[in-house]
């Protein structure tokens, strides 16, 4: 079997040989083995970041892979040169958006801008996320979603796709199904849980709300977030006229006076009597 983008031929399995496969294939399962194993080693699945988790994986394939360097050296002395454009590394699918605005791939719900309810969007699926396009343009993008063993639903929203429909209708956040999936940083999650035990269902609604609309209306998330974080640490119940005013300016930069030169209006009498 060649592989034409790289000029390579395949000497361990034949095209259409399905049998053969196992000679290319069975390498993946003996690194799933591998990782199993060395995360018993470690004595925990649990990762601060996808960031660690990487670097963990990283190694462990560095470390396999030392035992293959010298066939590595051997077989680099062929290579050629790489295509000038990469292949492609995604899967396309193409999905519709609901009227609850978003999309649905591989059982996730995602989020997308209302403006696109009814669209059908081109989906390019990676490992780590998902870029969504109407035609050429790139409309939305979201880190990927993982189904969950215990049968839960998994909604990835942007909050930036529903605020304007939430600060419409406050109440609906109390029963919303992805509202655990709505706050961007923990500090949002942790302010809304001091909102719902310190204040009636109506006030803790609108309070939360209107913390998320400053976030999307002023772009201050993360500020926002830390002044959160002071508050819920001094034991304050977070109040979002109070942190409004607490938030650093934003200073807009106007765009420089353009000189525009008025021709004579004499030219204006040159034209007519040449055009007479």
């Amino acid at each position: 079997m060649r592989n034409e983008p790289y000029g390579m031929d395949a000497s361990r399995n034949n095209r259409g040989e399905a049998h053969e496969n196992g000679a290319v294939e069975s390498q993946n399962r003996h690194l799933k083995k591998a990782i199993a194993q060395a995360l018993i080693l470690r004595g925990s699945r649990d990762f601060a970041s996808v960031a660690e988790y990487r670097r963990f994986i990283d190694m462990l394939v560095a470390r396999r892979n030392r035992q293959r360097m010298e066939a590595v050296e051997v077989e680099q002395l062929h290579l050629k040169p790489l295509p000038p454009r990469r292949t492609t590394d995604y899967t396309e699918v193409i999905v519709p958006v609901t009227r609850m605005g978003g999309f649905r791939v591989k059982s996730i719900f995602y989020s997308a801008p209302s403006q696109l309810i009814g669209q059908r969007l081109r989906i390019h699926l990676y490992d780590d996320r998902l870029d969504a396009f109407l035609g050429s343009t790139l409309v939305a993008t979201h880190p990927r979603g993982r189904g969950r063993n215990d049968g839960h639903r998994v909604h990835v929203i942007n909050y930036h796709h529903v605020i304007h429909a939430l600060k419409r209708k406050p109440q609906a956040l109390w029963s919303s199904i992805y509202r655990d999936s709505l706050f961007p940083r923990t500090e949002y999650a942790q302010a809304w849980e001091v909102l719902q035990h310190s204040l009636p269902r109506r006030d803790a609604c609108r309070r939360m709300v209107a913390l998320l609309f400053i976030a999307h209306d002023q772009a201050c998330e993360a500020e926002l977030a830390r002044l959160l974080a002071d508050d819920l640490g001094s034991g304050l119940i977070p109040d979002p006229k109070t942190l409004a005013t607490q938030l650093t300016p934003k200073h807009a930069v106007l765009p420089k006076d353009v000189v525009v030169s008025h021709p004579s209006l004499d030219s204006f009498d040159a034209l007519l009597e040449v055009r007479a």
